[in-house]
């Protein structure tokens, strides 16, 4: 996983998770050798994989905002100006098929940009509720929180992150 193969906001998504997982083998790491530092320790390897899903997810959120770039919106704006002002009041035929291949042009970036915000929307949501389980861990390890409750709401985050992932690339691969 490499933060810098990707361009912000994905960037931050992967190095605050990061910090987080960070904190939470840290958190594993001082607790005291036992049974539930054993158990903690499976935890973190499903943390694990939710933090590589982030990255996955991080990915693919890049790939969308480089296609939008690729599609560039503002020269298809500028284009779109220039055909209805070309075309004055009556296009012809053939400025009137250029006008609407510009505008589906267009609605494609704008597609591709929601799904990039409500990508980054989600992955602002998991970053939050990685740091909470963070400081979760840190209840567990003073046996001051259930270790069966934490190890379901990692599972429940994992999840969550495997499902946008699996949703983000159905719609690249559509």
């Amino acid at each position: 996983i490499d933060p810098f193969a990707i361009s912000e906001p994905w960037r931050r998504f992967v190095t605050n998770a990061q910090r987080a997982g960070r904190n939470v083998h840290d958190t594993v790491n001082r607790t005291t050798d036992g049974p539930l530092k054993d158990r903690m320790a499976q935890i973190t390897q499903r943390l694990d994989a939710g933090l590589a899903e982030v990255w996955n997810v991080a990915r693919r959120g890049d790939e969308i905002d480089d296609a939008v770039r690729r599609l560039d919106p503002t020269a298809l704006r500028s284009k779109l100006n220039t055909l209805e002002l070309q075309s004055g009041g009556a296009p012809s035929d053939d400025v009137a098929a250029a006008v609407r291949s510009v505008q589906s042009q267009l609605q494609s970036a704008d597609r591709l940009k929601a799904l990039s915000s409500e990508t980054a929307d989600k992955l602002r949501l998991a970053q939050t509720r990685l740091d909470e389980l963070a400081a979760r861990a840190t209840e567990v390890s003073v046996g001051s929180s259930d270790s069966v409750e934490f190890a379901d709401d990692v599972d429940e985050l994992v999840v969550e992150m495997e499902g946008l992932r699996l949703a983000v690339e159905e719609i690249n691969e559509a």
